[in-house]
């Protein structure tokens, strides 16, 4: 493959929070928050990722985090594989986020907007039709919105399905970048058409990395394959699990049990690869795994 792909911890980062992706941050987020609309002026990534310059000494995995010009917080996270209590874990990171910013003596009104925009390689809202879904606290009678302190924004990838050719408008060009720039043999001339996207493109070749990047691109990407397959083995064990039971309830509950063992050992193969490497407070948020689970898996 000629590019990363986007949707790699390592690539995610590289492409959107480097110190060179200011301009492609900006018009991503214009993409994904406002339909396209040139709303966000200007930003400043917080914590810019750092090329590694020996192997193991990586970037932290936080999330791509930014700060706009009209004092919003925006948290920005790709996430491949579907882990337990997905929806609460997004949803105490923004509120963390938004309640930690107080400084001693600080009063309230120093508080900023957060906003948490989470991209997934899965169905999470399966109900919904929509690609890109928008939530905020509203008024159970009249949906009068409280505030704008808090808004949590998911972009599904597996919805979105228009080709190349069939793209409409800066916010589905953005959509096919995340979703098929790992397939491409060359940048495609449509996608260069936007400033951002042609930037975005020239981080992602491959051509471009360190050989220390590039070792930890290529055991990130390992690491990820092997839990992909650990969940999709235990899965069809619970399958067969429940068909042997001859039941629907059995096939269900076989179902079930077999994603939960798959997902949750799959954790522990990422908490393994990371020991050593990062604290263990940051393992636990990015995996679920306590901070005891991690200390045993340690011993």
């Amino acid at each position: 493959m000629a590019f990363l792909d986007p949707k790699t911890d390592f690539a995610f980062k590289k492409i959107f929070g480097s110190s060179q992706s200011k301009e492609v941050l900006r018009e991503f987020l214009n993409a994904m928050l406002h339909g396209g609309e040139e709303v966000i002026i200007d930003l400043e990534i917080l914590d810019p990722y750092q090329p590694p310059t020996l192997l193991g000494m990586k970037d932290t995995f936080l999330d791509v985090r930014a700060k706009l010009n009209t004092e919003e917080l925006v948290l920005i996270e790709m996430q491949v594989l579907y882990p337990l209590d997905f929806n609460k874990r997004v949803l105490y990171n923004a509120a963390k986020a938004y309640s930690t910013q107080l400084k001693r003596g600080q009063g309230y009104t120093a508080l900023r907007p957060v906003i948490a925009l989470t991209i997934v390689d899965f169905v999470l809202f399966p109900e919904r039709s929509e690609v890109i879904s928008h939530y905020k606290l509203l008024s159970t009678q009249d949906h009068m919105p409280y505030g704008d302190d808090l808004e949590l924004v998911f972009v599904e990838l597996p919805k979105f399905e228009k080709p190349l050719e069939g793209l409409e408008g800066l916010t589905e060009l953005w959509l096919f970048f995340l979703q098929q720039t790992a397939t491409f043999d060359e940048a495609p001339p449509r996608l260069c058409q936007s400033p951002g996207l042609e930037q975005a493109l020239q981080i992602a070749e491959r051509a471009n990395l360190s050989q220390a990047e590039y070792e930890l691109l290529e055991r990130q990407e390992l690491v990820l394959q092997d839990n992909r397959n650990i969940v999709l083995q235990a899965a069809r064990e619970g399958l067969v699990q429940g068909r042997q039971e001859g039941l629907q309830e059995g096939r269900q509950e076989g179902r079930q049990e077999g994603l939960q063992e798959g997902l949750l050992a799959g954790k522990r193969e990422v908490a393994r690869s990371l020991l050593g490497i990062l604290p263990l407070e940051v393992i636990s948020e990015k995996t679920g795994l306590s901070v005891a689970e991690l200390e045993a898996l340690q011993e």
